[in-house]
């Protein structure tokens, strides 16, 4: 099921050359043009046992299919979802800097599915293999989120007693944001709407989400203290300077070469202050002021 969101770029008339060639092959409309309007219009226009999202952006092994369906087969009747490591696509040594900041525990936390550190039961994954029975109970995806949909309905599927599996074995690949603005939007984005999802669930659903915040309010309390209190101001640029080093350390280390060590630790640092102002936007927006989130006009399509 390819379900478009009225595009304009050729791929509708790939999709039908394609369906009329093969059978199994589906185009559906999405005249909503959102993510979670277009899951739940793949997922309720089919009948399977396990569903599996994917992207326009995403690319999925070969065997992706097979190994998802193994290991859901095998594991316990509680997991309810299972997914694997993806690796980010650069195109020039930009995108390359970008992917390499993507794939850092320095750059995304605990985002196990991007950083490859670690398999086994965790609290989100990418393009995620579902069985039936978690949408029959945790229900479909919050048409309502613009971004974070995906994590969202992890937190549902969790909080209803089922279990996500990351497994090694299972591969995918994600085309990054091809240049340090659209990154930046992607990120502010990612950061306003976890709040609306927040406030959904009148709790912190992961607390790595915390982090670009509190260091985007540091920053800036920081630079108004440091004007008033020298003791502060050195405090605050030792702090700053600690976090430029480790940057550089964990840039070092993720170019291997120690080429384009300074485009990786700028992605460092817009991934970290992108997300944590977007993140106070949605305080800001929605706690504070009571104003519904944005909406469409908030994507960078």
């Amino acid at each position: 099921m390819v379900v478009d969101g009225m595009s304009l770029d050729g791929t509708r008339e790939i999709i039908t050359t394609c369906s009329e060639r093969y059978s199994f092959i589906h185009l559906i409309d999405n005249e909503n043009y959102t993510t979670p309007y277009a899951l739940n219009l793949g997922i309720k226009n089919t009948e399977a046992d396990i569903y599996i999202i994917l992207s326009a952006h995403a690319e999925i092994d070969t065997d992706y299919i097979r190994r998802c369906v193994e290991v859901l087969s095998e594991a316990p009747a509680y997991v309810g979802c299972t997914g694997g490591f993806m690796e980010a696509v650069y195109y020039d040594e930009l995108t390359r800097s970008i992917s390499k900041a993507m794939s850092s525990s320095f750059g995304v936390g605990n985002a196990y599915f991007r950083t490859g550190q670690k398999e086994g039961y965790v609290d989100t994954v990418v393009f995620g293999a579902y069985k039936k029975e978690v949408f029959d109970i945790a229900g479909f995806f919050d048409e309502s989120l613009a971004r974070n949909q995906d994590d969202e309905f992890s937190y549902r599927l969790i909080k209803k007693g089922f279990k996500i599996l990351l497994k090694r074995e299972i591969h995918s690949r994600y085309h990054v944001r091809a240049s340090f603005i659209n990154l930046f939007k992607q990120y502010y984005q990612y950061g306003y709407w976890k709040v609306v999802v927040n406030c959904k669930h009148h709790t912190i659903t992961t607390l790595r989400q915390l982090v670009p915040a509190f260091f985007v309010l540091f920053v800036t309390f920081g630079a108004l203290l440091s004007l008033i209190n020298m003791s502060f101001a050195i405090f605050f640029a030792s702090v700053l300077a600690f976090y430029v080093i480790l940057s550089f350390v964990s840039a070092l280390r993720a170019a291997g070469n120690g080429e384009k060590i300074p485009d990786i630790m700028i992605s460092y640092w817009i991934l970290h202050i992108s997300y944590g102002l977007g993140y106070w936007e949605g305080i800001w927006k929605i706690m504070v002021l009571g104003r519904q989130p944005a909406g469409r006009q908030k994507l960078t399509r």
